[in-house]
């Protein structure tokens, strides 16, 4: 993939090896994860969900959460909705049909038949993790996200017990990161990859247990390390880097260890996922030195090894500082569809949209 090309027009598929046909647009909804054929979305601080083998494709609503009296003027509309970084963020399905989702200010849990998320543990740095990971043996965890300019230490947390209670797992010690962008369970190698960033030594991948009783590094010490997407596979873990400093890949990390570029990016990326047999990378209008594209793209290859550009959009005129980069939102989740779900924000025509398409 290279970044030459000519960018199509917003939501256009270009010619490639992976098809997609829009089927589906729904503005105001985000994508939050899938669990098998059951894609879960948020509309403020409504959570829904979609049954995707039904042909009405309709999202019902599935629990709420009651935020602060003013988030619920700020979530109603778009761009207060963006300043205020409003809504889940991330959401985790568990075992029994349980939820765990975050929020600003709050980790939050629902009950299986409730219809109310109630709060479990407040935010003390930060206002959110970025994702949070439910692992096969029942527990979920979530790592510390904020800015922490002094290197402080950096907490993992984890919930034995269906996200009523949440304990600290693991801690990095003050200095060793600056904080975790994603923890993400593989089911091949039966572990953990924990990403950290941002800077030097701060930038690694870490392999660890479901009980994270012990961490060993795979990666560290460079910028092209420096990662928050990632997706497991058979052969090994894709991961694509979020760098402002330089260019930005495609790995592959192989069970034996071997580290392999299988792809180029036109810019930073944090989101990554699986349909069948392809994957998935998008990128984000993070400008800097290196990465000057005002463009936002989707690349897909079903090989691994040849990337294309399926979709761009050009990112809208309001200020990054204050409504967000523009970026493309993937669920996290297994999805056993064939159907890629996104989140387009800070866009051009399809700000704060979900769309669907199918892929072959």
């Amino acid at each position: 993939m290279t970044t030459s090309h000519t960018i199509p027009a917003a939501g256009r598929a270009m010619a490639t090896t992976i098809s997609l046909d829009r089927l589906a647009t729904y503005r105001g909804i985000r994508v939050l994860t899938w669990h098998g054929d059951v894609l879960y979305g948020c509309r403020g601080y409504q959570v829904l969900q979609l049954q995707a083998d039904k042909q009405d494709q309709q999202w019902k609503p599935v629990a709420h959460f009651r935020p602060p009296w003013w988030r619920k003027l700020t979530s109603r509309n778009r761009l207060t909705y963006r300043l205020m970084r409003d809504g889940f963020h991330a959401l985790a399905v568990l075992d029994d049909g349980g939820l765990v989702g975050a929020v600003p200010g709050a980790i939050l849990t629902r009950a299986r038949g409730d219809d109310e998320f109630q709060v479990t543990h407040r935010i003390q740095r930060g206002t959110r993790p970025l994702h949070i990971t439910a692992t096969p043996s029942g527990r979920t965890c979530w790592g510390e996200y904020f800015d922490n300019p002094e290197r402080a230490e950096v907490h993992i947390y984890v919930s034995e017990d269906r996200g009523a209670s949440w304990h600290v797992a693991y801690t990095f010690s003050a200095g060793a990161i600056r904080h975790v962008h994603n923890i993400v369970n593989d089911p091949w190698r039966k572990c953990l990859w924990i990403l950290t960033g941002d800077e030097g030594p701060e930038c690694k991948v870490l392999r660890a247990p479901e009980d994270l009783k012990s961490i060993e590094t795979a990666l560290e010490g460079q910028q092209q390390f420096r990662a928050a997407a990632a997706v497991p596979a058979e052969e090994g873990l894709y991961f694509s880097t979020d760098t402002p400093y330089e260019p930005n890949h495609i790995y592959r990390l192989a069970s034996t260890g071997t580290l392999e570029c299988v792809g180029d990016l036109n810019s930073s990326s944090i989101y990554g996922c699986r349909v069948r047999d392809a994957l998935f990378f998008s990128t984000m209008a993070e400008p800097s030195a290196v990465n000057d594209n005002t463009h936002v793209i989707i690349a897909g290859s079903k090989n691994a090894h040849d990337w294309n550009v399926l979709l761009s959009w050009k990112k809208d005129l309001w200020p990054m500082r204050f409504f967000q980069y523009g970026n493309i939102i993937f669920p996290d989740g297994q999805n056993n569809t064939h159907l890629l779900a996104a989140t387009t924000i800070g866009v051009v025509e399809d700000d704060l949209t979900t769309c669907l398409w199918a892929t072959r």
